[in-house]
C-alpha cells in the first residue's frame, strides 16, 4: 500500500512538472509539490514506523497546508491527487476516526475561491474522491490484518498439529511397549518355566521332559504368532475372540505349566470394545505371569464379573505373597496406564503367606 501511494504521489508531481513546463504555471507550485512528494514518500514511512500519534498529527498538519497551497497555485490533477494521497495516509497512520473525518471534510474547501456553482460541483467531486480513497484504504488495511491473523492462526495450527503428532507418537510408543511386555513377555516367561521344568526332569524322565519341551516349543510358536499379530494389527484390524474364551485359553496355558487355574464367569456376558477387551485380557495375562514367576502358588482363580455398568477381572493366588509394598513393575505400570486411559482402575493387594490379588475394572 505504501508503495502504491508513493507511485501515485510521484505521478501527481510529474503532472505538476508537466503543467509548469508546458503552460508556464507558477514555479512555486513545483517547489511546493517537490516538498510534498519528498515528505509523502520518505517522511511518511519514517512517521509510520514510529507509530506515535504526535508524529502522525504533525505530519498531517504539515502536508495538508502544503497540498492546499499547491492546489491554490495550480488547481490541476496533480494537486488533487496530493489530497487523495494525504487522506489515504491519514487512514494508514491509524489516526482517530474523527480526525480522518475532519480532514475529509476540510479537503473540499480548496474550491472556495471558485464561483458557487462550480465550487459546489468541484467540491462534491473532490469529497467523493477522498471519501472513496479513505474507504478503499481502510478495506485494504483490514484485508492485510486478516491475512496476518490467518498466517498466525496457520502457524498455531502447525504447532498444535506438531504437538498432537508428538503426543500420538508417545502414546503409540507406550502402547507398543505395553503390548510387547504383556504379550511377548508373557509367552517367553511361559517358555522359560517350561524349559526349567524339562531340565529338572530330564535325568529321570525323558518322556516327561520331551512333553514339556514340546509345550515350550508350542508356546514359542505362539509367541512368534503374537509378534506377527501385533505387526499385522498396525496395518489392519484383527479378529478378537470373546473375553471368556480368551481367558479360558490363558487359564489352560498356565495350568499346563503345573499351576492349576480355575476360571469363574458371573453376570451376563456381553461384547466389549476392543480396547477394553484388550485391557482386561492383558491384566489377566500379567497376573498369571507374575504368579508363575514369583508367587510359588498351588492354585489360581480367575474371576470375570459382568456388572451393570462395568466389567471386572481378578487374578487370585494362594502363593507366598509380598510384604505389601507398592508394586512398580513395568507390567503393572502399563496396566495402570491402560486402566486410567479407559476411565477404570487397577488394584494389587498382597499379604505375606496369604497370596496376592490383581484386579482391573473398566466401564462397559
Amino acid at each position: 500500500m505504501n508503495r502504491a501511494l508513493g507511485v501515485l504521489t510521484c505521478g501527481a508531481f510529474l503532472s505538476i512538472v508537466l503543467g509548469v513546463l508546458g503552460s508556464g504555471e507558477p514555479v512555486l507550485s513545483l517547489v511546493l509539490g517537490a516538498v510534498f512528494t519528498a515528505l509523502a514518500t520518505i517522511g511518511f514511512g519514517w512517521v509510520r514506523d514510529r507509530g506515535r500519534l504526535v508524529w502522525s498529527a504533525g505530519y498531517v498538519a504539515v502536508q495538508l497546508p502544503l497540498a492546499f497551497v499547491t492546489f491554490t497555485i495550480n488547481a490541476g490533477v496533480g494537486a488533487t491527487l496530493f489530497l487523495v494521497v494525504l487522506v489515504s495516509q491519514c487512514v494508514l497512520l491509524r489516526l482517530p476516526l474523527p480526525v480522518v473525518v475532519l480532514v475529509i471534510a476540510v479537503v473540499p474547501l480548496v474550491h472556495l475561491g471558485m464561483s458557487v456553482g462550480e465550487g459546489l460541483r468541484e467540491g462534491l467531486g473532490t469529497l467523493v474522491s477522498v471519501t472513496f480513497a479513505a474507504i478503499i484504504t481502510e478495506l485494504l488495511l483490514r484485508e492485510q490484518r486478516s491475512r496476518t491473523q490467518l498466517a498466525e492462526a496457520h502457524a498455531k495450527l502447525r504447532d498444535y498439529a506438531a504437538q498432537a503428532e508428538r503426543l500420538a507418537t508417545a502414546q503409540e510408543r507406550n502402547r507398543v511397549a505395553r503390548d510387547i511386555h504383556d504379550g511377548l513377555g508373557h509367552s517367553l516367561t511361559v517358555v522359560q518355566m517350561q524349559v526349567k521344568a524339562a531340565r529338572a526332569v530330564l535325568p529321570t524322565d525323558r518322556d516327561k521332559a520331551d512333553e514339556v519341551l514340546a509345550k515350550a516349543q508350542e508356546q514359542a510358536e505362539n509367541a512368534l504368532a503374537e509378534v506377527r499379530r501385533s505387526v499385522k494389527a498396525l496395518r489392519e484390524p484383527r479378529t478378537i475372540p470373546p473375553l471368556p474364551e480368551a481367558l479360558k485359553a490363558l487359564a489352560a496355558e498356565t495350568s499346563a505349566t503345573g499351576v492349576p487355574v480355575e476360571l469363574t464367569v458371573s453376570g451376563t456376558e456381553r461384547a466389549l470394545p476392543d480396547e477394553r477387551h484388550e485391557a482386561l485380557y492383558r491384566a489377566t495375562q500379567e497376573g498369571l505371569t507374575n504368579v508363575r514367576k514369583h508367587a510359588d502358588a498351588g492354585h489360581v482363580e480367575i474371576v470375570l464379573t459382568y456388572a451393570e455398568t462395568s466389567v471386572r477381572v481378578e487374578v487370585r493366588d494362594d502363593g507366598t505373597g509380598t510384604d505389601g509394598g507398592p508394586a512398580t513393575g513395568f507390567g503393572l505400570v502399563g496396566l495402570r496406564e491402560r486402566a486410567e486411559h479407559l476411565g477404570g482402575k487397577l488394584d494389587f493387594t498382597s499379604n505375606p503367606g496369604q497370596g496376592s490379588t490383581l484386579s482391573m475394572e473398566v466401564p462397559g
